[in-house]
């Protein structure tokens, strides 16, 4: 059994989607790198707001004390692409900072894993993980919304290229 398909008037739309992957997806990431930062942007707000929840839970007994320094190094980064095809990826993380505490050096992420975790001595107050299950779904809109309008402003420029 063969089954076939023809499309007819749509050698412009076809023209003008061969010239988009360039505009869309160039070294520099295009809409989609925008738009993804935008989404990322949505749960590093949230984050950002459960961290400081979580460092003024923290007391002197046995928990960890802060400077503020977590939440100074709270940042959105674009991460590697995926191994597998093209793509573009943005984390939302603790950049890496050394500080010395009680006579020891400790880094910023050692800080946020034992507020994120807990220890034996020190009870977990998750600031990320909430932060990405509260969000995810606004996120996710925001992007595509963000996406969405960035290729329509996209398509109305090449189009408009095309008739001249």
């Amino acid at each position: 059994m063969k089954m076939e398909m023809k499309l007819a008037g749509v050698d412009g739309v076809m023209e003008m989607l061969r010239k988009m992957p360039a505009e869309v997806v160039s070294k520099r990431g295009g809409p989609v790198k925008t738009a993804l930062r935008k989404g990322a942007k949505v749960i590093h707000e949230q984050a950002k707001q459960n961290l400081q929840v979580s460092i003024a839970n923290t007391t002197e007994e046995g928990k960890l004390l802060s400077t503020g320094l977590l939440l100074k190094n709270l940042v959105i980064t674009r991460g590697k692409a995926p191994t597998v095809g093209k793509g573009e990826r943005y984390l939302v993380r603790v950049r890496r900072k050394a500080y010395v505490r009680s006579g020891k050096p400790v880094t910023t992420l050692a800080s946020a894993q034992l507020l994120e975790y807990g220890s034996e001595k020190q009870n977990a107050e998750p600031w990320l993980r909430p932060a990405f299950q509260a969000k995810a779904e606004q996120a996710i809109l925001t992007t595509e919304k963000s996406l969405i309008l960035d290729i329509e402003r996209i398509a109305k420029k090449l189009a408009s290229q095309n008739r001249n």
